[in-house]
C-alpha cells in the first residue's frame, strides 16, 4: 500500500514516510516498464480556503482507459459518469466520504475526496513502479532516496516526479528548505496515538513514523488547532491499522475529530 495524507505526508510501498509539499501535477505511481504502461496515477494538490493542502484531482489511466476524479465527480474518457460505474475491468464507486476504484489488473484506489489517498497494488508489480510511491522493491530508502551513488532528500525526490505540462506555471518546492524541529509536540502526539482505541494497532505499524508525522502537523499548524492539524495523521494511522488487519476502537468523539 502507498498513501499520502494531511500535511503533504507520503508513505511509499516500501514503508518510508516523508514530506513533500509540491503543488504541481505529479506521478503518484505508475507502471514503469519502458514498453507498455499498464496504469498510471497522477495527483495535483492545492491549498484550500483554510490554507491546508488537499488533493484537487486524480488522473488514473488503466491501459487505454482514462478516469479523472474530483470530489464527488468521476469523468471517464471525457464523460461525467454516474456511479457505481463499471467498464473494461474497472469499477468506480463514490459515497459521501470516499471515492473507490477497483481495477482488475490488480489496483485498488481509495480517496477521501480531501487530503488522503491510498493505492494498493498487486505484488506482480514488485520492482516495476515509479513515482512518489517509490519502486516497490521491498527495500526502504534504496532506489528512492539512494540511487547508485546519488542520495536525494525528499524534496529533490518529489520534484523528480513532476509531470511537465506545457504552459503550466507551478513552482518546485525549495530543495534546501529544512524541516523545523517539532520535538515540543512529541508527548501530545504519543498520547494520541497510543490511546486505548489503538491497542490493536501497536504491533502492526511502525508507531514512531506516525508520531513524527503528527509532530510535523502540529508544527506546521502553529497553534491553530483545527481538525486538519490534529486529525489527519491519526485518521491515517487508523486506516493503515485496519488495512493491516487491526481493529481500531472508537477514537473520534463529539468534540475530537
Amino acid at each position: 500500500v502507498c498513501s499520502t495524507w494531511g500535511n503533504n505526508h507520503f508513505k511509499t510501498f516500501d514503508g518510508d514516510i516523508y514530506q513533500f509539499p509540491g503543488i504541481c501535477e505529479y506521478n503518484f505511481v505508475s507502471d514503469c516498464r519502458d514498453t507498455y504502461k499498464e496504469f498510471s496515477v497522477h495527483i495535483q494538490r492545492a491549498l484550500n480556503s483554510n490554507n491546508h493542502p488537499e488533493i484537487q484531482y486524480i488522473l488514473l489511466k488503466i491501459k487505454d482507459f482514462t478516469v479523472y476524479l474530483r470530489p464527488k465527480v468521476a469523468v471517464v474518457d471525457g464523460q461525467i459518469v454516474k456511479t457505481p460505474y463499471y467498464s473494461s475491468g474497472v469499477l468506480i464507486e463514490t459515497s459521501d466520504i470516499y471515492t473507490k476504484v477497483y481495477a482488475k489488473l490488480g489496483l485498488i484506489l481509495m480517496w477521501n475526496q480531501e487530503d488522503a489517498l491510498m493505492v494498493e497494488l498487486d505484488s506482480k508489480f514488485n520492482n516495476l513502479t515509479c513515482g512518489l510511491c517509490g519502486d516497490y522493491n521491498g527495500v526502504q530508502i534504496y532506489n528512492e532516496f539512494i540511487d547508485g551513488h546519488a542520495s536525494y532528500n525528499s524534496i529533490t525526490y518529489g520534484n523528480l516526479q513532476k509531470i511537465s505540462k506545457p504552459n503550466e506555471e507551478c513552482e518546485d518546492p525549495d530543495e534546501t528548505q529544512a524541516l523545523p524541529s517539532c520535538d515540543g509536540h512529541r508527548d501530545e502526539c504519543e498520547r494520541l496515538l497510543t490511546s486505548s482505541a489503538f491497542a490493536d494497532c501497536r504491533l502492526r505499524l511502525d508507531l514512531e513514523m506516525y508520531i513524527q508525522a503528527c509532530m510535523q502537523d502540529k508544527c506546521a499548524c502553529n497553534g491553530n488547532e483545527d481538525s486538519f492539524c490534529l486529525c489527519s495523521t491519526i485518521s491515517e494511522y487508523s486506516r493503515q491499522c485496519s488495512h493491516a488487519g487491526g481493529r481500531p476502537g472508537e477514537w473520534r468523539t463529539q468534540d475530537f475529530c
